[in-house]
């Protein structure tokens, strides 16, 4: 880990896959389903990886260049029926979230999602999780501008009255830490994820931790 953040923090935003959520091999194995379903070239596991995070719309750019509509629809489709109903890969919460969420709660800090996933996919893991009582607000692929441009943060930040300099991003990814780090705002990057600390640490997070519950030293 690295220095702590700051001394007053009023918001914790928090990616979901990767970060809050172990959902990475059940997101690689359903994208390369998809793309054989589709008829496409499968990306591997490293090329899908760097995708997370994104809306699926870029994310089909960078994976399938030059995608027609129809295969794009189809993809889509594909891509979430495989995710819901067929994917068995296990999609446990890391270690310690909930306990995390609870503590920041009763520190009466108040807490947000900034995640790729539409808001139909958020609220079904609210559900699952049962977390949603933690989340202040949240923002979703389908209501702003994709990673890493910083529209999910600033809508979020706007909502709550908050200012940037006053909030802390957690995420796995160098999409979260860019969109962060477009408006200033602190940021800590999370090892279990996606990136690695080489990769985050090339965006000035304020600190880099192991686990979720690393957290709570760091705020």
């Amino acid at each position: 880990m690295q220095n702590d953040v700051q001394e007053q923090v009023s918001l914790v935003v928090f990616d979901w896959d990767g970060t809050v959520m172990d959902s990475i091999g059940r997101i690689v194995s359903s994208m390369q389903a998809a793309a054989k379903q589709t008829n496409l070239v499968v990306p591997s596991a490293f090329a899908v990886k760097q995708i997370i995070g994104l809306s699926l719309d870029p994310a089909f750019d960078v994976l399938f260049p030059g995608i027609g509509n129809t295969q794009r629809q189809q993809l889509f489709d594909y891509y979430r029926d495989y995710y819901v109903m067929h994917d068995t890969t296990p999609t446990p919460l890391f270690a310690g979230v909930e306990q995390v969420l609870q503590q920041l709660k009763a520190q009466n800090i108040k807490l947000a999602v900034a995640t790729g996933k539409a808001r139909r996919g958020l609220a079904r893991m609210f559900d699952e999780t049962g977390l949603e009582k933690y989340f202040d607000t949240s923002r979703c692929a389908d209501e702003a501008q994709s990673k890493p441009h910083p529209d999910m943060l600033q809508q979020i930040l706007l909502e709550l009255d908050i200012k940037a300099q006053h909030a802390v991003m957690v995420g796995d990814t160098s999409h979260d830490m860019k969109m962060a780090q477009a408006i200033a705002m602190p940021r800590v990057g999370v090892t279990h994820g996606v990136h690695d600390r080489d990769v985050l640490s090339q965006y000035a997070p304020k600190a880099i931790i192991d686990s979720i519950p690393q957290l709570l030293q760091v705020l």
